[in-house]
């Protein structure tokens, strides 16, 4: 059983930064692509930033040049650094870690941490 379990969330100003953690509880080498997701009242989850097992990223187009995701695979923990947050970057944070295996797309999702930026 994946778990996934995020940290780092909270209450920051606007132009604050805030750095999220993502602690997987296998090797997150054994995932093709692991990433942070956000979810605001009323709307639906959306990708923030994914990285491949390869090493690549891409990330939402409201986010590109201030967030920076990261993966450390000898503690199997991805982060995402926040900077230069926004009122609109407030939002409940989800770390996801995809693997695909036999055909078949697995997605393992973690409880999610609340970022709330405050004008």
């Amino acid at each position: 059983q994946v778990q996934l379990v995020e940290s780092g969330g909270g209450l920051v100003q606007a132009g604050g930064s805030l750095r999220l953690s993502c602690a997987a509880s296998g090797s997150i080498f054994s995932f093709n692509a692991m990433g942070w997701y956000r979810q605001a009242p009323g709307r639906q989850r959306d990708l923030v930033a994914r990285i491949t097992s390869g090493g690549r990223t891409n990330y939402a187009d409201s986010v590109k040049g201030r967030f920076t995701i990261s993966r450390d695979n000898a503690n199997d923990t991805v982060y995402l650094q926040m900077n230069s947050l926004k009122p609109e970057d407030t939002a409940v944070y989800y770390c996801n870690a995809n693997k695909i295996l036999n055909g078949y797309n697995y997605n393992y999702w973690g409880q999610g941490t609340q970022v709330t930026v405050s004008s």
